[in-house]
């Protein structure tokens, strides 16, 4: 049985995409940043984290029959060492799009399954350029709401895909989970730890 513990729709869609079953249990942590923290460190931390909530609530009813993996998994753009979240209103989406404007940022996507056997996560990077945005445009994606709930303020997905001329890694990952990394991540928590394989 496998948990998604995010209540992420894109990353449901994406697993569903993939061909995945599952069953979903957002997990509430503390997503404050530690100090001195690194930002794919950050990432990976929390993706563990909210794995590791979800298990706790599981683990005692785990079914070798049945067993069950947890999925966890965290987001975050990256501008010059700063970390851009999801906006708290209309204003701080538009402060995060001005400084996303014409320039290249990265995308950080830590991911976690957790297993009876192991825990395994990995952190994926996608380098994304930004043109120019009109003030037009940008009135009109602010008005739109679509920003909100979107780390950067922004998804590749919809609107703002015209202000990205080209990505340099996973799409997958921009849009909210790198299916790729994700299935691998998964298989060697289920495999459980193997110095034959090689470290993600």
């Amino acid at each position: 049985m496998l948990i998604l513990a995010s209540g992420s729709p894109r990353r449901r869609e994406l697993l569903t995409q993939a061909g995945l079953v599952f069953t979903v249990e957002a997990a509430d942590v503390d997503e404050t940043v530690q100090p001195g923290e690194a930002a794919a460190k950050y990432v990976q931390r929390l993706a563990v984290e909210k794995a590791q909530a979800v298990w706790d609530r599981h683990k005692d009813t785990d079914d070798s029959a049945d067993p069950i993996t947890v999925l966890g998994a965290d987001t975050i753009v990256l501008l010059d060492g700063e970390v851009l979240g999801k906006p708290v209103d209309q204003a701080d989406a538009r402060r995060m799009l001005t400084l996303l404007a014409g320039r290249t940022h990265q995308v950080l996507t830590g991911v976690a399954a957790i297993t009876r056997r192991a825990t395994v996560s990995a952190v994926e990077i996608t380098q994304v350029y930004f043109d120019l945005i009109g003030e037009r445009e940008l009135v009109q994606y602010l008005a739109s709401g679509a920003p909100m709930d979107k780390a950067g303020a922004y998804g590749i997905q919809g609107y703002a895909a015209r202000w990205i001329p080209k990505i340099e890694g996973c799409f997958f990952n921009v849009v909210g989970l790198p299916l790729s990394r994700t299935l691998a991540v998964i298989a060697r928590a289920q495999e459980g730890p193997s110095e034959a394989v090689p470290p993600l």
